[in-house]
């Protein structure tokens, strides 16, 4: 920071801007008071309570568990096969297929919405849950296949060729060479997709129903009709366990290690 300080101050005021808000949200759940007002009006743990006892929040965080528990796993297993198609087949267009398996991360969300909701609930009868099982698992591919993919990378491709050479078959060089390599990036992409799948709302909100409704929606429909700190306690629990999700994936695999092959 003495060598740049103006990047250094903006360092700062880009971490200020993101956690600040945070600070706020996280003081006003342990309010005392009625209001969602800062300062707090004394400290209390009562809105806590009433969140984890308020119905529709864990009706709407059992169905946001499935979704982003089932949609995670597809995605998964699409996307490490496609990994290794990438990294290790000999396919024709490799950058164009993976440009491809990508660009749901440039499609705006609200255009995959309308158009699984033309072809799935309205073309094909299905509910909100298949429908939304099927976007989340596309929006989830780039994650599956770029941190898989990234863990790939690092790894050398002289492991699998000597367990090849001393006879393995293609089926058990995978298991017992090729995914323990794969291990850390699975995880790693498996909890990034699952939070990413959490937390959404275009694609929950344009394609949800009366009998599946996911936390966040719900959440943001709350927050429209009440004004209480309760939106607060249910923000602030979703953030711990966010945050503890990041610490358990760094303490066992290490974000660092698994990202810094995505660009190489």
């Amino acid at each position: 920071m003495r060598g740049r300080p103006v990047l250094g101050t903006l360092a700062v005021l880009g971490y200020i801007i993101m956690i600040v808000p945070i600070l706020f949200v996280v003081s006003t759940a342990f309010t005392a008071g009625d209001a969602l007002t800062f300062p707090p009006q004394g400290l209390s743990l009562r809105w806590f309570g009433e969140a984890l006892a308020y119905q529709p929040f864990i009706s709407a965080l059992v169905s946001s568990l499935q979704l982003a528990v089932v949609s995670t796993a597809l995605a998964l297993l699409l996307g490490v096969p496609v990994t290794l198609a990438i990294q290790r087949g000999k396919i024709p267009g490799k950058s164009l297929v993976e440009g491809l398996f990508l660009s749901p991360l440039v499609v705006p969300e609200l255009v995959v919405g309308l158009a699984l909701y033309q072809q799935i609930m309205i073309g094909l009868h299905q509910t909100s849950f298949v429908a939304l099982l099927v976007g989340h698992t596309v929006l989830l591919l780039p994650y599956a296949v770029r941190v898989t993919g990234a863990s790939l990378a690092l790894a050398d491709p002289a492991v699998e060729e000597a367990a090849r050479g001393l006879g393995a078959s293609p089926l058990r060089t995978f298991f017992s060479v090729t995914l323990p390599l794969l291990r850390p990036g699975i995880f790693s992409a498996g909890l990034l997709s699952f939070v990413t799948s959490f937390n959404n709302v275009p694609l929950s909100l344009l394609l949800q129903s009366r009998q599946f409704r996911t936390l966040p929606v719900t959440m943001l429909d709350y927050v429209q009709q009440s004004y209480d700190p309760m939106i607060a306690a249910m923000s602030t629990l979703i953030l711990a366990g966010t945050v503890v999700i990041a610490i358990v994936a760094e303490k066992t695999v290490g974000f660092a290690k698994i990202f810094g092959g995505i660009n190489k």
